[in-house]
């Protein structure tokens, strides 16, 4: 079992910047593929970036790229995600998921965190 914690949330100016991290327990995730989601209030879960096991892959929706890095640090067991010129429709619930069974858009992983909230003012 693999448990995955997220951190770095919060409120940010429009234009301003954060680093999310997910840190992972319970089992190394360095053969798993991950994923960050985020889910804005009243609306689906979707898709943001997806890194491969290796971190040599990455995988963007179109939304934040160019302004959002996915990262990871098998050492330390912790994948991050790096928010640049964050916008206020960028407010929503992030979620970090390990090791999906399908494509890396679809939310069929087998592992999620709880969240952390990150919220853009105007």
């Amino acid at each position: 079992q693999v448990q995955l914690a997220e951190s770095g949330g919060g409120l940010v100016q429009a234009g301003g910047s954060l680093r999310l991290s997910c840190a992972a327990s319970g089992r190394t995730i360095s053969t798993y593929d991950m994923g960050w989601f985020r889910q804005a209030s009243g609306k689906e879960r979707e898709f943001v970036a997806a890194v491969r096991w290796s971190g040599r892959s990455t995988y963007y929706a179109e939304s934040v790229k160019g302004r959002f890095t996915i990262s990871r640090d098998n050492a330390k067991n912790t994948v991050y995600l790096q928010m640049n010129s964050l916008k206020p429709e960028d407010t929503a619930v992030y979620y970090c998921a390990a090791n999906p069974s399908g494509s890396y858009y679809g939310t069929s992983y087998a592992y999620w965190g709880q969240g952390t909230q990150v919220t853009v003012s105007s």
